[in-house]
């Protein structure tokens, strides 16, 4: 019998997971990852991996007779997702640590732990599949049945090797509801549990107030500028605002402005009108790609800019040093944010992605 260790973060997509998982067959291990302690000074969330989560996710465990850890990752968590966090925001940059967090914790440090228990799949709750492809000797990452679902965005970080020993048992149910009358007819704890929306670690959304609890800094006041270079008015902190921001600035103007960009030698956060922000082309490095191994010529994908954009018709150029550019046939609405993910998709296959740069 096959051994799959299961990712629980007590909720309600990942105990469903277990449950299928376990119904496909598999000797099952469910496991949470500790990556907040009440008592650390790094930490600052109330809600992230708490106690309570960790004992939903036991009881769960226990109702499908399956063993259960709880493993302490509080100092990977702070130096690959929480410090990079802080520093993309203090560099002008909007990160997503939800990537983050994927490629090394779920399937970094828990894939070791998988391999130390000797087990030959990790499991978690994604919305998402994964396929063989004999043609091309690959596995591919692929969208969800459940479009409204999907977080193939979120994953293509994913090398060959992890996609080897990976399932995603939710890629395949039609409708989110689905998943939650499973867990209500299966009495977990959790069924009626809410989704989490935000950062794990920012609850509240409170990002800036968070930084600076981190960092212990006060984040100076500086100008709003046009295009042109005009003052518009005064920012309270650089890092309080993000490319494509236009509600919270503060200001009264005859017409709605946007962030375009961030200025940090001058402290200056430099504003547009709608039609000013648009994005022709994109560069991108750290490029992981999935459906194949190379891009070595132009090559026609449709693309992606942020989590829940629609993704659209563009090409791809290779260039030096690993990078790649994304040009699009037509200007995409949604503006490129320096360390956002750019992720590209032939129909449903995710065909890899990368850093905005």
């Amino acid at each position: 019998m096959k051994k799959a260790i299961i990712a629980m973060s007590g909720g309600v997509d990942s105990s469903v997971a277990a449950l299928l998982t376990q119904n496909a067959g598999y000797s099952c291990i469910g496991a949470t990852m500790k990556l907040y302690d009440s008592d650390s000074l790094q930490n600052f969330s109330k809600t992230c991996c708490t106690a309570d989560d960790a004992q939903d996710a036991r009881a769960v465990a226990a109702k499908l007779g399956m063993p259960f850890y709880v493993f302490n990752y509080l100092k990977d968590f702070d130096e690959k997702v929480i410090a990079p966090f802080v520093h993309a925001y203090e560099s002008g940059a909007t990160p997503n640590p939800c990537i983050e967090c994927n490629k090394y914790l779920k399937f970094e440090c828990l894939f070791d732990k998988m391999k130390e228990l000797s087990c030959e799949y990790i499991v978690t709750g994604h919305y998402a599949r994964i396929e063989y492809d004999t043609h091309k000797n690959r596995y591919l990452l692929k969208k969800a049945n459940d479009l409204s679902k999907d977080q193939s965005y979120v994953l293509y970080n994913l090398t060959q090797d992890k996609l080897a020993h990976i399932l995603f048992p939710l890629g395949d149910v039609s409708d989110k509801s689905y998943t939650r009358k499973i867990a209500l007819e299966n009495g977990f704890i959790n069924a009626h549990k809410s989704e989490s929306q935000d950062i794990c670690f920012v609850p509240d959304g409170d990002y800036v107030s968070f930084i600076e609890r981190y960092t212990g800094k006060i984040y100076e006041n500086g100008n709003f500028v046009d295009l042109q270079g005009n003052i518009l008015g005064e920012h309270k902190g650089i890092i309080r605002y993000t490319v494509g921001q236009r509600k919270g600035l503060g200001l009264a103007l005859p017409k709605p402005m946007y962030v375009c960009k961030k200025d940090l030698d001058a402290n200056e956060v430099v504003l547009c009108y709608k039609e000013d922000l648009v994005t022709k082309e994109v560069i991108a490095e750290d490029v992981n790609l999935i459906s194949v191994e190379k891009i070595n010529e132009p090559m026609r994908v449709k693309a992606r800019l942020r989590y829940n954009q629609k993704e659209q018709e563009a090409t791809v150029y290779p260039l030096d040093d690993g990078k790649i550019k994304v040009v699009f046939d037509e200007p995409a609405s949604t503006p490129a944010a320096k360390g956002q993910a750019l992720v590209m998709y032939d129909g449903d296959i995710v065909v890899g992605g990368g850093t905005i740069i």
